[in-house]
């Protein structure tokens, strides 16, 4: 998850609790399920019938969905494994095959805990997910967004409200409309910005409370290594979990037990020099699971120390493989699953890094920072005018317009100056 949406992945949980499955969201609140005749008695596998579609038109739906039903056959809950899949915006969907997002996910595992029988179908779920049993009852969906469902309500909100007053100000001239209208389009920077602030606070008293084997990278020198890579980037193991945190700040969480656990570090080294060229995090089953490239993490004056630390933390075996790279390629991870993964725990370039991490394209949508100021401009002329209504609309537009360009123009300068130059490990 972004860096604003991170609570997510590090609160939701899907867990057996004695004969019960739980299913806990980014609030906290939990969703108990017996496993017992009123409840739970068996789970079918969904895979995708037409990926290209999927992936369009429902994105959480591209690996599968493992559906969970009563006796009766009716559905109680959907899970989409894109949804628990820690490395889903790190690998192809061609890439993975769905069954494999069993393991990878736990769920089979969950499954077996529970002592829940499975079964996969061949026929597709449908789009809707409502079972035709008459009973007019739609399952739960276990799929958590990076933004709170209030901020779209908001933002539904200040648009329809904005264009209404706006409307009947203009059409029957009443000139209390304009404050309204000016107030419903404030509602959107500033809905924005309250997702801002409070992801910051969440973040900072996160890594305040955890307890962890924290490394950070260690560059080789003349590597470029960016000020937002060295201070952004992170790798914490915790008791139960790995925690990876690449150069945007995204934030993903590896579980340490079970088949799908961490549970082997592999060096990936030059066939022909026996340098090492990048770290895999694998599973028990052996599949790699994140990559991180040596050069950048582990190749500066503080690489060895990190090594030993992650070693030491995660206790599990090391090994080498030799890694045949692609012949005339930059980078040596090109043809690699997880390149996406290496590439964003990697100092991305500086136009990429400001691209996704930017205030407007993470958060708000550069939309915004096209149509608010002119809509905003709109009604800025009230600061001229002689009717408190006006004045007022004209302040509330200009509060609108420095909470829009504000930070976008902030967040830029600070990029520029200080994340995106290149820094030298000591």
């Amino acid at each position: 998850m972004p860096r604003h949406g991170t609570h997510v992945v590090r609160r939701a949980r899907l867990y057996a609790d004695g004969p019960n499955f739980v299913v806990r969201d980014a609030r906290c609140q939990e969703r108990r399920y017996a496993v017992a005749v009123d409840g739970i008695r068996r789970a079918v596998f969904f895979p995708p019938q037409d990926v290209w579609e999927i992936v369009q038109n429902r994105p959480a739906d591209r690996w599968g969905v493992l559906v969970f039903k009563d006796d009766s056959g009716r559905d109680l809950l959907h899970v989409p494994l894109a949804g628990w899949l820690p490395e889903a915006e790190s690998i192809g969907t061609l890439d993975l095959r769905p069954y494999k997002c069993l393991d990878r996910t736990g769920l089979r595992q969950l499954v077996e805990t529970l002592g829940i029988p499975w079964e996969e179908s061949r026929e597709p779920l449908t789009a809707s997910g409502v079972p035709d049993d008459g009973r007019g009852s739609t399952p739960h969906r276990t799929v958590h967004a990076e933004f709170p469902r209030r901020r779209g309500c908001v933002k539904g909100l200040a648009i329809f409200g904005w264009f209404i007053a706006l409307v009947i100000g203009i059409a029957a001239d009443l000139t209390w409309a304009m404050p309204v209208a000016a107030g419903a389009l404030f509602l959107l920077p500033a809905g924005d910005t309250v997702v801002r602030v409070r992801a910051w606070w969440r973040n900072s008293q996160h890594g305040r409370l955890v307890k962890s084997t924290e490394i950070r990278p260690s560059p080789a020198a003349g590597s470029g290594g960016t000020r937002r890579f060295l201070r952004t980037a992170s790798l914490r193991v915790l008791p139960h979990d790995v925690v990876l945190t690449n150069t945007l700040g995204e934030e993903r969480w590896l579980g340490r037990a079970g088949t799908f656990g961490a549970a082997r570090l592999v060096r990936l080294v030059d066939p022909t020099t026996g340098e090492p060229l990048g770290v895999e995090v694998r599973d028990r089953e052996g599949e790699a699971r994140a990559l991180l490239p040596w050069r950048f993490w582990f190749a500066g004056p503080q690489g060895s120390e990190g090594w030993t630390a992650l070693v030491g933390a995660l206790g599990v075996p090391i090994s080498d493989e030799k890694y045949r790279q692609p012949k005339d390629a930059q980078l040596w991870w090109r043809d690699h699953a997880l390149a996406t993964d290496a590439r964003k725990m990697s100092p991305m370039k500086a136009k990429d890094a400001r691209k996704q991490s930017g205030w407007h394209n993470s958060v708000a949508g550069t939309e915004e920072l096209l149509t608010l100021p002119f809509f905003s401009a709109l009604l800025l002329v009230g600061l001229f005018s002689d009717e408190a209504p006006m004045i007022l609309a004209g302040w509330l537009s200009a509060l609108t317009l420095a909470l829009v360009l504000g930070p976008a123009a902030v967040s830029v300068l600070v990029s520029r100056l200080s994340f995106d130059r290149v820094l030298e490990v000591e």
